[in-house]
């Protein structure tokens, strides 16, 4: 006959729950590892996309660097680049006649208040707009503020700057009292 006898000095541990939690946390890192691995596949395609236009850029870049470089070479050419200084000259003297002064003179006529008076007028072309140089004489500092306010709101001139104001000796011909110089751009309508 044989008899069972249990010699240990601890009982016999099942360690099923330790099993079972392992095994739930190991399908959930499976998990996550395939969702985190569809990730970076999807991140590696659309990164692909973006290389192959990235290629396609350089490309473009490189054939419109090639079109530059041929295009300086023949307007570096003497006689093209006396052609080219003709018709900079030209476009100049296009863009001098084109100012519309009855137009200017009207914008002016607009917001010029009750004592002020334009003494001079120099315009300057610069870049496809027009810089004007004014000199004004005002009867009083209320009339000159009336016209810079007015100069400021009106929407053909821009930029005003204020170059100078001097005071006007009395009797010196005129009856104002302020001559006040400025700079203002004037867009062309």
């Amino acid at each position: 006959m044989k008899v069972r006898l249990n010699l240990s000095t601890k009982p016999l541990q099942t360690h099923r729950r330790f099993l079972a939690g392992a095994g739930i946390v190991s399908v959930v890192a499976g998990l996550f590892f395939l969702g985190l691995g569809l990730h970076v596949y999807a991140v590696r395609r659309g990164d692909e996309v973006f290389r192959e236009r990235v290629v396609n850029v350089r490309a473009e870049m490189v054939i419109l660097e090639r079109q530059r470089n041929e295009l300086e070479e023949f307007f570096s050419r003497p006689e093209n680049a006396k052609l080219h200084d003709r018709s900079a000259f030209l476009n100049t003297l296009i863009d001098e006649q084109s100012l519309n002064w009855t137009q200017m003179f009207m914008d002016l006529e607009k917001i010029l208040p009750a004592g002020v008076r334009v003494v001079s007028i120099q315009p300057k072309h610069d870049k496809g707009s027009v810089e004007v140089k004014l000199t004004i004489g005002a009867m009083s500092d209320e009339a000159k503020l009336k016209f810079l306010h007015a100069l400021e709101q009106s929407s053909s001139f821009s930029h005003v700057q204020m170059l100078s104001e001097k005071q006007v000796v009395p009797g010196a011909g005129s009856n104002d009292k302020i001559d006040v110089e400025l700079n203002v751009v004037y867009s062309r309508t």
